[in-house]
C-alpha cells in the first residue's frame, strides 16, 4: 500500500461515529488537493475488517458515491445503514446535512 493511501487511511480511522468528511476534505488534508477521486481508490483499498469507517466519507455535496466493492458489489445501501445507524439522518433528496455532520479536523 502506498504512502497517500496510508495517509487516507489514518484520516479516515480519526472520524468519530456520526461525523463525515468529504474526499475532497481529505485530498487537501493529505496535500493533494486535486486528488479526491484517488482518495475514493484508497477508500475501495480498505480491507474488510479493518476498522476504517470508509462509510464516513461522502461527496461535496452531502451523497454517497458509488463505490464499488473489489468483487464489483455496489455498497451505497450498505453505507446507508451505517451512516444511519450512528444517527445520521438523510434528507428527502438523499443528501446529509454537511452542516450538521461534517467534522472539520486541523492537523
Amino acid at each position: 500500500m502506498g504512502d497517500f493511501f496510508k495517509k487516507v487511511h489514518n484520516i479516515v480511522a480519526m472520524i468519530p461515529p456520526g461525523a463525515v468528511m468529504t474526499y475532497g476534505q481529505i485530498a487537501i488534508m493529505v496535500g493533494s488537493p486535486r486528488a479526491s477521486r484517488s482518495v475514493g481508490y484508497a477508500l475501495r483499498a480498505v480491507p474488510a475488517g479493518d476498522g476504517i469507517p470508509w462509510h464516513r466519507v461522502v461527496n461535496s455535496k452531502g451523497e454517497i458515491s458509488l463505490r464499488k466493492t473489489l468483487q464489483g458489489d455496489d455498497d451505497r445501501s450498505l453505507q446507508r445503514v451505517l451512516l444511519e445507524s450512528e444517527g445520521i439522518v438523510f434528507r428527502k433528496s438523499g443528501r446529509i446535512d454537511l452542516k450538521k455532520y461534517q467534522i472539520r479536523f486541523v492537523l
